[in-house]
């Protein structure tokens, strides 16, 4: 590992936070939150690597594995449908190349970290069963797991197979693959994330009592936040994030929110929190660790 990126990992180490498989209440203060951090390391580290899963245990969350599948059938952890983005080093016809048209033996050799720097150079697409193993006999290490194409029977069979299948959260914006998860593990938690309009919001939610939230153990709503001294910044609106939250409180499902601008402002998490929200998903993941905390200490000091 260079020293460069060792060093960053102890400078940027917060404590890992106590992370727990049940509904966790933002407004409770001994209550940790649990914090996704998207696509494995959000800004601060390379996506959907295995030193990047470790590495978000080691700060406190819960990191997210896209799932593909290769062309000879194994799973890897991977969120593009090709290389442009994260081997942009690569020649014109590799990278454009879909992820499912290469083998294994092939996808095994690309470098994934250095497109984010040379700190990070030497990072590779792991396959999920490497993931699995990492979260073996570790039960603090829980994994999102947000499927890009993979079936979901093979992800559930591996998963089994490695005993983590509990210690995994389905994430999905499709009712039905949460459905089939649970038909597979339904011992295992789901996320069912959303976004679009308030309006369309409303919809998605009136689909989902229909079915009275059947599957469902977390929700996260998509939250656009501007102008914090603005009447209200958030879209969609505070009040409707509020009704929200207690709907979702009611039913026992943990309300997760994405912030997809200002989520590196400590007070967007602060507002959203006294909003009723109990979980984040985030981009910028050292940043949302620090304000949780912060926020759980100003809420135990206004109560001593």
């Amino acid at each position: 590992m260079p020293a460069s990126r060792r060093n960053f990992l102890k400078t940027c180490a917060l404590g890992a936070l106590c992370v727990a498989t049940r509904s966790l209440r933002a407004g409770e203060n001994s209550a940790p939150t649990i914090i996704q951090f998207h696509r494995g390391g959000g800004m601060a580290a390379p996506e959907n690597t295995l030193e990047t899963f470790v590495w978000a245990w080691e700060n406190g969350g819960v990191p997210e594995a896209d799932t593909r599948l290769t062309k000879d059938g194994v799973l890897v952890a991977f969120h593009d449908n090709d290389l442009s983005r994260l081997a942009p080093h690569l020649d014109d016809a590799t990278k454009r190349r879909p992820i499912d048209s290469f083998t294994w033996d092939e996808m095994k050799l690309f470098d994934v970290g250095r497109y984010k720097g040379e700190a990070w150079r030497g990072q590779h697409i792991p396959t999920m069963e490497s993931v699995f193993l990492a979260m073996q006999e570790k039960p603090a290490r829980l994994l999102y797991i947000d499927e890009k194409g993979a079936p979901m029977p093979l992800v559930a069979e591996a998963a089994s197979r490695f005993g983590v299948q509990n210690q995994c959260i389905l994430a999905s914006t499709r009712y039905e693959c949460i459905k089939q998860w649970k038909a597979l593990c339904p011992h295992s938690l789901t996320l069912h994330w959303m976004g679009g309009t308030e309006e369309q919001l409303r919809a998605r939610f009136d689909a989902l009592r229909k079915v009275e939230f059947a599957g469902v153990s977390q929700l996260q709503i998509h939250v656009t936040t501007g102008d914090l001294d603005s009447p209200d910044p958030f879209r969609p609106s505070s009040d409707f994030l509020r009704r929200a939250g207690r709907e979702l409180k009611e039913r026992g499902i943990l309300f997760q929110a994405l912030s997809w601008t200002k989520g590196n402002v400590a007070e967007v998490y602060y507002r959203l929190m006294d909003l009723g929200v109990e979980s984040f998903a985030t981009d910028h993941p050292l940043e949302t660790v620090r304000a949780c905390a912060q926020y759980r200490e100003m809420k135990k000091s206004k109560n001593v």
